[in-house]
């Protein structure tokens, strides 16, 4: 189905993600929905984009590029993402972007290495192997000691499995329930919900018309949607194949090949090597070999 014939962007495409949350006049969106899931302490107020491409220290280093990179008024540093799909070593990846936002901060000359506060924050359309038989969706991250106290408070990762969200429009109690709601259900939703009828959804509704868009951002979602969706046709193919035969050598190379084709066309269109290896988590050796 074309996303013209769609009333509202999907969010957990890239392009309606930033489109919603990523721009100035809609970042009171992106303060609303952080503030729901972080500490009293670190209530944000207002915050700015910063660039969300973070080169290392050296050429070795490889950069990093965020979905989002904002910062708090008070200095608190947000990286927040969209994951699609299962990803090998995606934890070891949120501890690697998380060492930017902390290395950026060095002062040159003298400098008591006084740290801002560091929130990664993953929205996950998928749920972690380890995490299946658990009923709780929102997972958050902290270092501790072997006595299970914080050890130190200003580094932080909040992950939101959102399949696990399984409540309808009447269920819907908390302002965090809503706005799980909007990430899996507003591509759907032909028109606003009773529940969702506040100015802060108001704003996002508005903002999420596909019929208010220009030509370009229609030219633009288009193809977002459509990595999208054929990101998600190999996983959820993956998924039944492997429930009707099992996880064998043969379905493995066909997914793979998929996951390759989908790079492919991705490479054909000029998507960076970067967002090709987010997307289909290839190498950058078989992407180049594409």
């Amino acid at each position: 189905m074309s996303a013209l014939k769609d009333k509202y962007v999907n969010p957990l495409t890239d392009f309606g993600f930033k489109k919603l949350f990523g721009t100035e006049p809609n970042k009171i969106l992106l303060i609303d929905f952080l503030n729901q899931i972080l500490p009293a302490r670190h209530k944000i107020k207002d915050l700015t984009y910063a660039k969300n491409e973070q080169l290392g220290l050296n050429e070795i280093d490889r950069k990093a590029i965020f979905d989002l990179y904002c910062v708090g008024e008070s200095g608190e540093r947000f990286i927040v993402e969209i994951q699609k799909a299962k990803q090998n070593f995606f934890k070891d990846r949120s501890i690697y972007y998380a060492s930017f936002p902390i290395q950026e901060q060095a002062k040159k000359g003298d400098w008591d290495f006084k740290l801002d506060p560091v929130y990664t924050v993953g929205i996950l359309d998928f749920i972690f192997d380890d995490h299946k038989s658990q009923k709780d969706l929102l997972h958050f991250v902290e270092l501790k000691n072997q006595r299970c106290e914080v050890f130190y408070d200003k580094l932080k990762f909040i992950y939101i499995e959102l399949p696990k969200f399984k409540k309808q429009e009447d269920e819907l109690e908390t302002q965090f329930d809503k706005w799980l709601f909007i990430f899996r259900h507003l591509a759907n939703l032909q028109n606003r919900p009773k529940g969702l009828q506040d100015k802060i959804f108001q704003k996002l509704f508005e903002a999420a018309e596909i019929a208010k868009f220009t030509p370009e951002e229609r030219v633009a979602y288009e193809e977002s949607l459509k990595y999208y969706r054929d990101l998600k046709n190999v996983v959820d193919t993956s998924k039944e194949e492997g429930i009707r035969e099992g996880i064998k050598e043969g379905i493995k190379e066909g997914i793979k090949e998929g996951i390759k084709e989908v790079a492919r066309e991705m490479k054909a269109n000029g998507e960076s090597i970067e967002k090709i290896t987010k997307y289909t988590n290839l190498s950058i050796e078989e992407i180049n070999s594409l």
